[in-house]
Formats: structure tokens, sequence, C-alpha cells
């Protein structure tokens, strides 16, 4: 006898729910516990050497963008945290915006190509995650030091007298995080560009349109989802990075991610650091919202 439709959406309900039991545990006490900690060490105050004081406090909030002069106790814009927040989202964006140049190029270029070589193509631009991430960054730096690949070609072509200062620069730091992250930006475009018909294209063409209209009024629309999805995938971590800034900018050139780690370590100051945690979280839903925003507008306009 067959049971009822009601029934059968209990049961299977019953069902999703759980298979889904053992994912929300996970996390639930692998994630929400560690942020719910950090949560409350924000609102605490910091120990002498490290940890914190059981004692409430919001100064580590203030201090974020604020800080109190040492002599005169007024209290002002925090310039250095503001300038380590400026560098931070501006090489991110930066960043985002030359992964796209590069990428988009390179996702048009595999999905045009034969469909049994695609695969080959793929994996030169997977191949780099098989490598550790600390590994790929002294690749870099090999290459734009002083005495690094960069500079002895461009000595012995006769371009330059002298070697070019690129490393611990912030033009090292945004080498080497294009390099880290522009196959995150590829991977998502190449496969919007791999459901493209590229007949549309062709018809373009035929309709007399020229290269730059096809691709911002025909290809574009099309493979904006896969845009807009390589660019939170690249902006999200490139804020809080923490590797490349630290061996190609060499500490003069801190991004927020070092700036966490020091009040952890060296700044000892937990509270401040656990601070600066949530706002570098805040700022990454904020990104993640507006992908989310953007992507249910596509849909929208798909249905329509």
């Amino acid at each position: 006898m067959a049971l009822p439709a009601h029934r059968q959406d209990t049961d299977r309900r019953r069902a999703r729910a759980l298979l889904l039991a053992p994912a929300l545990v996970i996390l639930l006490f692998a994630a929400s516990g560690p942020l719910l900690i950090v949560l409350i060490y924000s609102f605490l105050t910091p120990g002498d050497y490290g940890g914190v004081v059981w004692d409430f406090s919001t100064d580590a909030w203030v201090s974020v963008l604020m800080e109190r002069d040492f002599f005169t106790g007024e209290v002002g814009l925090a310039d250095a945290h503001l300038s380590i927040f400026w560098r931070s989202i501006k090489l991110s964006l930066m960043t985002t915006l030359l992964a796209l140049l590069f990428g988009f190029p390179t996702a048009y270029f595999i999905a045009t190509r034969p469909r049994g070589t695609r695969d080959f193509w793929m994996l030169l631009i997977i191949i780099p995650f098989w490598t550790n991430l600390l590994i790929r960054t002294f690749a870099i730096m090999e290459l734009i030091r002083n005495e690094g690949t960069v500079n002895t070609i461009l000595l012995w072509a006769g371009v330059i007298d002298a070697p070019i200062q690129m490393l611990f620069t912030e033009f090292a730091v945004l080498v080497g995080m294009v390099y880290v992250y522009l196959p995150l930006m590829v991977l998502p475009i190449y496969a919007s560009m791999e459901r493209f018909d590229f007949s549309l294209v062709e018809a373009g063409y035929d309709l007399y349109a020229t290269r730059l209209q096809v691709l911002r009024r025909i290809i574009l629309p099309l493979v904006k989802p896969g845009v807009v999805a390589g660019s939170i995938l690249v902006f999200v971590p490139c804020l809080g990075a923490y590797v490349t800034p630290r061996v190609l900018g060499g500490g003069k050139n801190m991004m927020l991610g070092n700036f966490i780690e020091l009040q952890f370590g060296q700044g000892r100051n937990w509270p401040l650091g656990a601070a600066l945690s949530l706002t570098l979280l805040a700022i990454v839903m904020v990104a993640l919202m507006f992908y989310i925003r953007a992507a249910g507008r596509e849909e929208v306009r798909g249905h329509g």
C-alpha cells in the first residue's frame, strides 16, 4: 500500500536532515565554536604576556580604527591601521583585476580548443595547485630578486645598468598574488565558457558586429556568472593573504593577515587580533553577499 504524499515528503525531509546532520555538527563545532571564542576574546582585556584577562572591554574594537595618543590621551584615527586596511583592499582589487585580465583570455583560449585537448590545457592550469604555496612564493622571489632571473636577463640585454629593486615592494606582493590566485579565476570562467554556444559569436559577426561588440554584448553577459564567481574566489583569499605578503613584502608591506598574526604574536594583544579577524570576516561576508545578489539577478534574468 502506497504511503500518502505528505508522509512521503516528511520521510524525504527526515532523510535529508539525517544526511546533513554530520556536516552540520562539524560546522557547528569546527567553525562556529572557534568563531564564538574569537568574538568573546574581542571583548576582553589583553594580558601582560599574551592571552587575555577576563575583564570586559571594548578597547579592542575601538582600536581597530582609532588610537589614543600616548602623551595627550586624545583619541584619533589610527593611521597605521587604516593604511594596512587600504593596502589590503587595494592590492586585493588590483590582484582581482589583473587575474581577470589574464584569466579571461586564458579561459577563452581553452574553451575554443578541440575537446580532446582541453584536458591538457586545464592540467597546465591546475598543476601549480600540486605544489606547496610557500614553494611557489619562493619561486617568484627567485625570479624578481636583485640577482634573479628577470634582472639578470635585463642586465645581459643592456636594458638596465643596475638591478631593479622589485623584491620587498607592493609590486612583488601583487605579482606573487596574481600568480598564486590566477587559477581560481580561470576555472569558473572556463566552466561558464564550456557551456557557451559559440554559434552566437558567429551570428554576431554575420550581423557585422566588431570583435569588441561581440565581446561586450554577447560573450561577457553570458559568462558573467563565471566572472563574478572568479572575482570573489580571488578577492576573498587575497584579503587574508599571509604567506605571499610576508615572503615577498619582507614585512615592510604588511597586509591584514600579517597584521592579525602580529597581534597574536609579538604584539601580545589577542583582543585586538580577534577584533581585526572579525572585521576581516565582515569584509568577506560583504563581498559574498555582493556575489549572491549578482548571481541571483542573473538567475532571475535567465528565467525571465
